[in-house]
């Protein structure tokens, strides 16, 4: 199983990305979809969840500016962030949990930083 993150880079504060996460080698239907940012110095946290129904759920710091999707015929999913903020800086992974198992597949992570 491979996840293939895309879609950092520099931004000023305000601005816009979108992450993209593309998995590969599954054989099992993913069940549910994360992205995961660990700001430097810091712990990882959780981002964004979505899952195979297409429920969302939201860290409290970026509900209302960022937006998961998911594209399940491309095993793909996305990040929306909008309104970008100094401390929204960190890498972005992207994890998929599979069926039956719910057993947790990582990217590499993609390295977003917002200039103020």
């Amino acid at each position: 199983v491979q996840l293939q993150a895309s879609g950092g880079g520099l931004v000023q504060a305000g601005g816009s990305l979108r992450l993209s996460c593309a998995a590969s080698g599954i054989i099992d239907v993913i069940d549910t979809m994360y992205w995961y940012r660990q700001p430097p110095g810091k712990e990882r946290e959780s981002v964004a969840t979505i899952t195979i129904d297409g429920d969302t759920n939201y860290a409290d710091s970026v509900r209302g500016r960022f937006t998961i999707s998911r594209d399940n015929a491309k095993n793909a999913v996305y990040l929306q962030m909008n309104a970008l903020k100094p401390e929204d800086t960190g890498v972005y992974y992207c994890v998929i949990a599979t069926q039956p198992t719910y057993a947790r597949y990582w990217g590499q992570g993609t390295l977003v930083t917002v200039s103020s």
